[in-house]
């Protein structure tokens, strides 16, 4: 099936920079990443990921994120190794 159809959209120039280096990263245009997503409107019969609201928690911790109240975490297997450690440490403590 030839394509005959133009779809036109307004979005954020600093948004199409990023997703067209991440699609040419895959190997896709533009315009085949669109096609793609059309499709899969389609099979899903709807958007083909959930659109929602984020729930209470994660508002919080984005409040928390923008007031500098969350730890930056550089390392996640450090992080994580230290909190192995520290549970460790502590459930030899409570025998």
């Amino acid at each position: 099936m030839s394509k005959t159809e133009y779809v036109r959209a307004r979005i954020q120039p600093e948004i199409k920079d990023q997703a067209g280096a991440i699609l040419s990263e895959l190997g896709l245009s533009m315009s085949e990443a669109i096609s793609l997503y059309m499709n899969q409107i389609v099979k899903h019969r709807g958007i083909p990921f959930p659109v929602k609201l984020p729930n209470d928690e994660l508002l919080a911790s984005f409040q928390q994120k923008e007031n500098g109240e969350l730890e930056e975490i550089d390392d996640f297997e450090a992080y994580t190794e230290s909190l192995i450690m520290e549970a460790d440490e502590e459930r030899k403590a409570n025998q």
